[in-house]
């Protein structure tokens, strides 16, 4: 499931993408019917109406299918922590030596 909401979250955000990249910062559109002829297949200001409506649209579905991937990949969790996850080292604590007991008088030490 998880994999199918994510493959259609990357064909809707390569189309949110390419209905940017395709609008004018002048808000003409396509350019189509920039001409002036009114008999075209679409004008201007309708080019520009469909492209804006088409990326609310599909900004809308990229919010859904990005709610739905953290939904369920939140699923089929439990609450411990990463750290429970790691494996546990066996240790044996070391022995520390104990200095031997002087037994006669002290030598003075080399230099």
């Amino acid at each position: 499931m998880q994999t199918v909401v994510l493959v259609i979250h990357l064909l809707i955000a390569i189309a949110l993408v390419g209905l940017v990249l395709i609008q004018r910062s002048e808000g003409g559109g396509l350019g189509l019917g920039g001409g002036g002829g009114g008999g075209g297949f679409m004008t201007a200001r309708g080019t520009a109406n469909l492209l804006t409506r088409s990326t609310a649209i599909l900004a809308g579905c990229f919010v859904l299918t990005s709610l739905a991937l953290a939904i369920l990949s939140g699923t089929g969790t439990s609450t411990r922590s990463i750290f429970d996850s790691l494996p546990q080292e066996e240790t044996a604590p070391v022995e520390q030596p104990q200095p031997a007991a002087p037994t006669g008088p002290a030598a003075p030490l080399a230099q």
